[in-house]
């Protein structure tokens, strides 16, 4: 695989540049209570997560790779081709969405990962790796953020 480029990371957001632009990959989770059932140890957390070409070539998303930390520290890897069934290509400028879930056996945990993209340069392909920044799972903010009001 090609040199992953440099990775400018905050949180649920990485800016990775590669030899043909630069890719921003950007996480939301939240949790879905609706399909989870605590008392028997089973959190469902939902994400967001929206890949931005920002760079003049084009990139199409071959694979992708977590990793998930429950509350108890146990890790677990998920890696497979594409998202959602796809493997979208970028053009410059564009922007492409999915939504998926993650489930897990305690109220907390993180994910990180990285996708491997192909791009296409003038002077042929190139595979490039794009972190995507940890983020944190907890169903007690989501408890928090439905408690607010106005």
């Amino acid at each position: 695989m090609g040199d992953p480029g440099a990775s400018s990371c905050i949180p649920s957001s990485c800016t990775t540049a590669w030899k043909g632009g630069r890719l921003r990959v950007d996480a939301e989770p939240f949790y879905l209570g609706e399909h989870s059932k605590p008392d028997q140890g089973e959190y469902v957390f939902g994400y967001r997560i929206e890949i931005a070409n920002l760079g003049p070539e084009s990139a199409r998303l071959l694979w992708r790779r977590w990793t998930i930390t429950d509350g108890d520290g146990t890790v677990r890897e998920v890696q497979g081709s594409g998202v959602v069934g796809e493997q979208p290509t970028l053009a410059s400028g564009e922007r492409f969405e999915y939504r998926s879930f993650c489930p897990l056996p305690t109220s907390t945990g993180t994910m990180e990962g990285a996708f491997t993209f192909q791009g296409v340069l003038s002077a042929g392909e190139i595979l490039f790796e794009v972190r995507i920044a940890p983020f944190e799972m907890n169903a007690a903010d989501a408890g928090a953020r439905a408690g607010r009001t106005g």
